[in-house]
């Protein structure tokens, strides 16, 4: 009887721990065709990088375990020479063919010792390698061969994800872009809230992708139609199924408008609900349909964003990292752990700006933080008191700052697609870039209080966030083990290169740690435990899968409306020499902002490349100078109008009612338009000093 209790005891502790684990809520239709698939996509990219290290250390194990390993894991071949040659055969062979030889060419007799000693040598040299060989099989035990086998399937495993990385991202593109359709969560002004909103939402967006289905359809026949050896014919029809769908689901949006839309609205609104992307397919489209006459143009430039697939699943994952991170408590702790210092709001802003800056910094662009902080900075910024306005600017230009700091994903794609330029140097830069933008920010900050700049009492304050800080302490525990398993397992550094495989696997052991282990102190028990641990995973994916189909989409769109500039020659058109380092200078700020303001950052570093930076070479711009001036006059656009991407994403973040209370407050122009205007006086003070400075200090030591 006793046996049975306990067994039943322990079957009931094995239920309840496999239900915190793998306790399946109904997932809905949309969940298992795109969070479901997208987690499957994001797992198989971290697995895949993780296993080309793991193959390089079991490579060096198996080294170490058994002299010559490499030798031993291939087919070791069996030699093909005779160990027993008829050695006076030979000898009559040569003597022969040199008869031959010697009646053309010379009189020479046939050395017939010399060619006995060498026939001996190369006989002896045969029988060690046939000694050499049985020695090797005989050295090939079954743990070798187990060995082998599980090395050989790892790196199998990393390479068969590498040969598939473009068809991974389209995959992981369309899927996702198709989820954001669904929910009408594409990047635009404004959201779809009127009938006419819908109504005229659809029809663009069914118009732009009906051109994208059109260019792709004839890129893929002249693909197939050249001589060339077609690569990758996988993504061909992957593309064009993709935008078919896009194209049904615009078709059913406009025929059944979703429930909860308010009915009428006004042109000029509704006109402000087609995303940006749909905006650029169809600028882009007239040009290449109706001024070049070049149908698979669109498809071209589109497909450059699987040219640099890794670099684009690394955003992918990134993505994913920010939202898991917003699932954990580790941003509301941080800042439970300032509230004894009792700052004022102007000072909370200037501290969430440098606090945020290492997740920014890891996550590789500002908008990523954005998504997956700006919620806490403003709810935090908002309870110290902190006006809407002031809150709202804060989280526009949350990671502005930090796009310049190690191991920032886009640095590296400017080293990598220019030779002038290290990332060593640019981060060395970088760092002094962002800390010129943190004091613009206070200098502003002070100017423009309205309250005094208060903290509290250093002892009272200090005693209390250390008591705070325990909270915190198992986090860094958790992060500097894995970080220090990777260094001495793996070899693997938490840098700009293994970060994005890296990152994840740090996120979801906090997430583990905290659903299972930890206690949130802001937060009921109750409310701590409504959810498990499978359902903030999927939650987190699902989010993931709208951000991630948002961005990417209009990445995509912006190689293409830079491929519109380059082949307009709108650039060829300026001249190459300007004369003046400061006429050069203004022409660089207007142009960089400019470009800023339209595109994302990746699309814009792809354009400049080629481009801006070349005139900005001949005319005696230092590469490392001008790249730090086009990375904050990048930030500079993303917060400017017309498109204003950072603060669109920080709309999302907070919530349209928020936004349009915060616009209502305000007694004078600063502090009516400060969400705008904050960003763009410190993003834009920061890179006149960074363009001006430089050129000034470099005057002065030359005079």
């Amino acid at each position: 009887m006793k046996k049975t209790r306990s067994c039943l005891n322990v079957l009931l502790l094995i239920k309840n721990s496999l239900s915190m684990f793998c306790k399946f809520p109904q997932r809905s239709l949309q969940e298992w065709v795109s969070s479901l698939p997208v987690f499957l996509l994001l797992i198989t990219i971290v697995f895949a990088g993780n296993c080309e290290k793991i193959h390089a250390q079991l490579l060096k194990v198996g080294e170490s375990i058994w002299h010559d390993y490499f030798t031993l894991r291939g087919d070791i071949p069996i030699p093909s020479c005779n160990v027993n040659p008829d050695i006076e055969l030979e000898l009559n062979k040569l003597a022969a063919e040199t008869d031959k030889l010697d009646e053309l060419f010379t009189d020479q007799t046939f050395d017939r010792e010399a060619a006995r000693t060498s026939l001996e040598g190369a006989r002896q040299l045969c029988v060690k390698k046939h000694q050499l060989a049985r020695q090797n099989q005989a050295r090939i035990t079954p743990a070798v061969i187990a060995f082998s086998s599980l090395e050989a399937s790892v790196a199998a495993m990393s390479i068969f994800a590498f040969e598939k990385n473009r068809f991974i991202l389209a995959l992981m593109v369309f899927i996702c872009a198709i989820t954001c359709a669904v929910r009408q969560r594409h990047i635009a002004f404004r959201p779809v809230i009127t009938l006419l909103d819908n109504r005229i939402s659809s029809v663009a967006q069914l118009s732009g992708n009906l051109i994208l289905v059109i260019s792709a359809w004839v890129y893929r026949n002249s693909v197939y139609q050249s001589s060339a050896v077609v690569d990758h014919p996988e993504i061909y029809p992957t593309v064009i199924i993709g935008f078919l769908a896009l194209c049904g689901i615009n078709l059913y949006q406009l025929a059944k408008p979703r429930q909860g839309i308010k009915p009428g609205g006004k042109l000029i609104n509704a006109l402000l609900s087609i995303p940006l992307f749909i905006m650029m397919a169809i600028v882009a489209g007239s040009y290449f349909f109706l001024v070049e006459g070049n149908a698979a143009g669109l498809a071209i430039f589109f497909s450059l964003l699987f040219d640099q697939a890794n670099l684009f699943l690394n955003i992918g994952l990134y993505i994913w990292v920010g939202m898991l991170l917003a699932q954990t408590c580790l941003g509301e702790l941080v800042f439970y752990i300032l509230r004894p210092w009792h700052m004022s709001p102007e000072l909370l802003a200037f501290v969430a700006i440098v606090i945020m800056a290492v997740p920014t910094a890891y996550t590789g662009a500002s908008g990523i933080i954005i998504i997956a902080m700006g919620a806490t900075v403003y709810k935090e910024l908002r309870r110290v008191g902190a006006r809407r306005q002031l809150a709202l600017a804060t989280t526009a230009m949350t990671g502005s700052v930090a796009v310049v700091l190690r191991p920032c994903l886009l640095v590296v794609m400017i080293a990598a697609l220019n030779k002038e330029v290290v990332t060593d140097q640019l981060f060395s830069w970088g760092l002094k870039t962002f800390m010129t933008s943190i004091v613009v920010f206070f200098l502003i900050m002070l100017v423009s209080k309205r309250e005094k700049i208060l903290i509290a009492p250093l002892p009272n304050a200090l005693k209390s966030s250390l008591k705070m800080l325990v909270s915190l302490l198992p986090y860094a525990a958790i992060t500097l083990s894995i970080v220090l398993g990777y260094i001495y397992l793996l070899n693997a550094y938490l840098d700009e290169f293994s970060a994005p495989v890296i990152l994840p696997v740090i996120i979801l052991c906090l997430v583990i740690y905290e659903k299972l282990f930890a206690y949130n102190p802001l937060a009921d028990r109750r409310e701590q435990k409504m959810h498990n641990l499978e359902y903030e995973i999927r939650f987190a994916t699902s989010e993931a899968t709208i951000h991630i189909g948002a961005l990417l989409m209009l990445m995509a769109l912006s190689f293409v409306l830079g491929g519109v500039i380059e082949r307009s020659e709108l650039l060829n058109a300026l001249p190459e020499y300007f004369g003046s380092i400061w006429t050069t200078l203004g022409f660089l700020i207007a142009v960089l902002v400019g470009i800023g303001a339209v595109m994302d950052p990746y699309g814009a570093v792809v354009l400049v490349s080629g481009t801006v930076a070349q005139i900005a070479y001949k005319n005696g711009i230092n590469p490392i100078h001008f790249w730090m001036m086009a990375l904050v006059a990048f930030e500079v656009g993303y917060l400017s109008p017309p498109v204003a991407l950072n603060q669109l994403l920080s709309r999302q973040a907070v919530g349209q009612k928020e936004v349009a209370k915060g616009a209502l407050e305000g007694d004078s122009f600063w502090y009516r338009h400060e969400r705008t205007l904050l960003p763009l006086v410190t993003m834009g003070t920061t890179l006149l000093l960074v363009a001006i400075v430089p050129i000034l200090v470099g005057l002065y030591f030359a005079s």
